[in-house]
């Protein structure tokens, strides 16, 4: 039997920026993209050239190396040729290999919204479609509250679906908009539209989950016959977010239901890095994961003492209904630590990392790695600080240097003209081949001051640190109180353009920054002598 390929289609760095508090950088965009790309996405959706600076940078150039690229924006407005729309002009200048384009399918807004005619509204359709096509990208249109529209004004929705898909757009997508449809209505109305001309192999999903549905209805509309699912990473997204991925992937994958009848390009081998990829993504974020998100949260496989324990323990298939290895997650309660190990091992074997699985070295780092992360460490998010303690455990790491000592002081005083200012000063003592050195510099505040004296004089290691920059900081509270765990996460890069991600964990914010930063250092000394760093690099 022959199975239909499902199209992934992400937009978490467009509609997920959406999101409350979420505000992505173009770093932030670069990094993100790079993830989806390297997991095996179809589609990324990158933003909206045009419409704010951080976009119209981000499309630039082209920031993906397999998966497509996508730009969004607006049709043409009525009345005006798409040669001469600005806003269309722009998004075809942009170095995207597709464009998504926004079209109004619910003749209310049409009206409203648009303040145009139904006619010209399907003109606007037609004419930005073909824009797309000569300018020689690939072409999709979301239908925007199609499923609404559909209720609405049936043959009306449905014609601005069949306009896009007449004018040459590879794929029509229904957007259920304000995310109050249901299952039931999505299979409905799905194959009407199917019914209508447009074949299935054309036709997407974009769930938004007001209703909690998100997953069900995109499942829902690849069962009534749609080829492409969008959505984003965790299910981020406006109000009650979007479709999450991260659900539906291992649903398709791992569910015979929907992997005997279809394909994606996610393959069993990379699905294992999808838990990764989750908490990676919500450390970025400087949010916490979910614990009890499917899959991929850390209490998915986790049972607690009593009936549902025993069962698990004499065989994990009584209270499992995927193995936790499948997706890169954990079991909390094993009869052994042989499901962690595999896992640990994939890790290594990812950096290049090769140690036999009885090396007591392994049970060291994994016993390492647990009490690191009850403590508040969290390497989902520090590929490059899980990397070096892997190494340290093993017995790979050179002493480049040692710090003896540092201290940071914070003085807030009146400059000579009488404004209240804050002065940050740094003093860090480093040991390099036996010889002391001790450096003083000044910041923008304390960790600031204590990053620039620290790169400050590494003797001979100098001239190697000189491009190396940090590019984000993040700092998370653990838990309440005056005795508060911080954790810091750190952001790295240098000219090759690789970039790393660094932990540290103290009750004092300093000494978690300083941690991270030492991370940092040692990780870009073992990268230019190709001992670490090759995930970084890629």
């Amino acid at each position: 039997m022959t199975r239909d390929k499902i199209t992934l289609f992400d937009t978490t760095l467009r509609d997920g920026q959406q999101t409350p508090g979420v505000d992505f950088s173009v770093e932030d965009k670069i990094a993100i993209a790079a993830m989806l790309d390297e997991f095996g996405i179809d589609f990324i959706e990158g933003g909206y050239p045009g419409a704010n600076p951080t976009d119209t940078t981000f499309f630039s150039k082209k920031r993906t190396q397999k998966a497509g690229f996508v730009a969004f924006g607006m049709t043409k407005r009525a009345g005006i040729s798409a040669s001469n729309d600005p806003g269309l002009t722009q998004l075809l200048q942009a170095k995207a290999d597709a464009i998504c384009l926004v079209a109004k399918s619910w003749d209310y807004h049409v009206k409203v919204a648009l303040g145009c005619t139904n006619e010209e509204n399907l003109e606007s359709i037609r004419d930005s479609v073909k824009a797309v096509v000569e300018a020689g990208k690939l072409s999709m249109v979301d239908c925007e509250h199609f499923f609404d529209g559909y209720k609405a004004n049936r043959d009306y929705a449905i014609a601005c679906a069949k306009e896009a898909y007449d004018a040459g757009a590879r794929w029509v997508v229904l957007c259920d908009t304000n995310g109050g449809t249901q299952p039931p209505e999505i299979r409905e109305i799905v194959s009407a539209v199917i019914a209508s001309g447009i074949p299935g192999s054309s036709l997407g999903i974009h769930a938004h989950n007001d209703t909690g549905q998100a997953v069900a209805n995109s499942l829902a509309a690849v069962e009534a016959g749609v080829r492409q699912i969008q959505g984003t990473l965790n299910g981020i997204g406006e109000r009650c977010g979007n479709a999450d991925l991260v659900t539906i992937i291992p649903t398709l994958c791992l569910k015979d239901t929907y992997a005997s009848r279809f394909t994606t390009s996610i393959d069993r081998e990379k699905l294992v890095g999808l838990t990764r990829l989750s908490r990676a993504f919500d450390e970025l974020l400087n949010r916490s994961p979910n614990h009890q998100s499917p899959y991929v949260g850390g209490s998915a496989f986790a049972t607690k003492a009593g009936i549902h324990a025993s069962a698990l323990l004499k065989d994990p298939k009584t209270y499992e209904h995927v193995e936790p290895e499948s997706v890169g997650n954990f079991r909390k309660v094993m009869v052994s630590d042989q499901g962690g190990k595999a896992n640990f091992l994939n890790e290594l074997k990812r950096r290049g990392i090769t140690v036999a699985k009885d090396d007591p070295k392994l049970d060291t780092l994994i016993s390492v790695v647990k009490e690191r992360e009850a403590s508040g460490y969290a390497y989902e998010g520090a590929d490059a600080s899980f990397e070096l303690l892997a190494l340290k455990t093993l017995g790979t790491v050179p002493e480049f240097f040692a710090v003896e000592s540092f201290r940071v002081m914070v003085e807030r005083r009146f400059d000579s003209h009488g404004r209240l200012k804050t002065v940050s000063e740094a003093v860090v003592k480093v040991l390099v081949d036996g010889e002391t050195v001790m450096s003083v510099a000044e910041g923008d505040g304390p960790v600031n001051a204590l990053d620039i004296a620290l790169r400050k004089d590494l003797g001979k290691f100098q001239s190697e640190i000189l491009d190396l920059e940090l590019a984000d900081y993040k700092v998370r509270i653990l838990n309440g109180g005056t005795e508060a765990i911080t954790r810091v996460l750190i952001e790295s890069t240098d000219a090759s353009g690789a970039r790393w991600w660094t932990v540290g964990v103290s009750e004092n914010i300093i000494d978690a920054s300083f941690q991270a930063l030492m991370d940092s250092i040692v990780y870009k000394l073992m990268k230019n002598r190709e001992l670490a760093g090759k995930i970084a690099a890629e």
